[in-house]
């Protein structure tokens, strides 16, 4: 199991090391395409929705893609090469005193790709009451859907650091599987009570893997992930933006003081003009995005995550998860490319640098670090609950799974922020 921990802590290294230059090219690439789409474009809303809703938005989701390929190419070998077989093993002494067999290792390992297959897949488990624990615990394992708000949160957290960032990427997966085993513990103590069964395993030789088979596995996962991902975040970007630009509002005093000040100095002092001008372009999005329908949906939700220091637009980013977790970063991108010109910075640059009304950061190091741990635990991907329904017979195994999931992840990320303050760290 120690060397089974040091391959995958390895795997994510190389993941975060290797992946960096295409990211960078696919983000320069959707800029250039921004900008090219504003400059032959007529300006109005359909403009402005191709360009800041639909390319930022899904330019927030395919940036990660390298890093996915990347993740699905490197256990493809492994498993490939006789190993994963090995540690699936392994793992049946491992989690058997939780309450799960080695069977369950398969699909739990599986839905690091997605929730939605291993929890099918758990069909192959001969025991009901172990099947039923297996599926109640799947969807704390990582799936690809999180790796974009994990990469984006990590890089926040630390940034040029990547031996760091590996870290805290192998810890996001080491929480997620720590939680659903425990979570195992609790459900085979309490609803799905009994001892697991025997597991009987045929191991496959060691052997040298396909390079050809890991990149036909790696083209399809990748391309799953762009099409199932892309319809939805497309749909999204589209109502966000929406939502985001409409109803017009008049500009604010300030705004429309500081542009009159800035035509009368623009003869005298030429810096202070654009400064001005800047500074009221900035306060009129700001109002704009604040009275605009996704505003008010914002600041009616915020209460329910200001514990958390989450702000509306943070909360706007997490209930529009609640359909997909990716679509999370598309989110962010949409809302404060209302407030950030986005020639400025890049895609992930601006959602960094992203402020409240009052020039305060939205993401504070207690703040993504309790968001991540959030993006880790929380039950939000609907078509993973309608599985589970469908799987289990009935919604009250999935109302289950979506309170106490959701619940645990709420206590965790405020115990995260709360700790973290308390130690100087805001």
């Amino acid at each position: 199991m120690l060397v089974f921990c040091t391959v995958m802590t390895g795997l994510f290294m190389t993941i975060f090391s290797l992946a960096t230059v295409p990211m960078d090219l696919i983000e320069l690439l959707f800029g250039y395409t921004g900008q090219w789409v504003r400059a032959v474009m007529a300006p109005g809303a359909v403009r402005d929705l191709v360009s800041d809703g639909l390319i930022a938005g899904v330019a927030g989701t395919l940036v990660f893609l390298p890093q996915i390929c990347l993740l699905f190419f490197l256990i493809s070998l492994l498993e490939d090469s006789g190993y994963l077989a090995r540690a699936a093993f392994l793992a049946d002494r491992a989690l058997r005193p939780f309450g799960l067999p080695g069977h369950a290792f398969v699909p739990l390992l599986s839905a690091h790709a997605c929730a939605i297959p291993a929890m099918m897949s758990a069909r192959l488990i001969p025991d009901n009451r172990d099947r039923l624990a297996t599926i109640l615990v799947a969807p704390f394992m990582s799936c690809s859907a999180r790796l974009p708000v994990y990469v984006l949160l990590i890089g926040f957290l630390f940034p040029a650091r990547p031996f760091l960032a590996a870290m805290a990427f192998a810890g996001c997966y080491a929480l997620g599987a720590g939680a659903a085993v425990l979570t195992a513990l609790l459900v085979r103590r309490t609803v799905v009570r009994g001892r697991p069964g025997a597991m009987v395993l045929e191991l496959p030789p060691f052997q040298v893997p396909s390079i050809r088979t890991a990149l036909m596995v790696t083209a399809d996962r990748g391309l799953a992930f762009v099409r199932n991902a892309g319809t939805v975040i497309v749909a999204i970007c589209v109502v966000l933006w929406w939502m985001s630009a409409y109803p017009s509002t008049d500009p604010p005093a300030q705004a429309t003081a500081w542009r009159a000040e800035a035509r009368a100095v623009v003869d005298v002092d030429p810096q202070r003009a654009v400064d001005l001008e800047a500074r009221a372009g900035i306060a009129e999005s700001r109002h704009a995005l604040a009275n605009s329908f996704v505003g008010r949906l914002g600041h009616f939700v915020q209460p329910v995550f200001e514990p958390l220091g989450y702000d509306w637009t943070l909360s706007i980013g997490i209930l529009s998860s609640f359909a997909a977790r990716e679509v999370f970063v598309s989110t962010m991108i949409v809302i404060t490319g209302a407030t950030e010109d986005p020639d400025n910075a890049g895609l992930l640059e601006r959602i960094r640098t992203a402020t409240r009304a009052d020039g305060t950061p939205v993401f504070t190091m207690s703040t993504a670090a309790g968001l991540l741990v959030f993006y880790v635990l929380a039950m939000q991907c609907l078509p993973t609950l309608a599985v589970t329904r469908r799987e289990t017979g009935g919604w009250r195994w999935a109302a289950l799974q979506l309170v106490y999931m959701t619940g645990l992840a709420y206590v965790a990320a405020l115990g995260v922020r709360v700790g973290l303050q308390s130690i100087g760290i805001a």
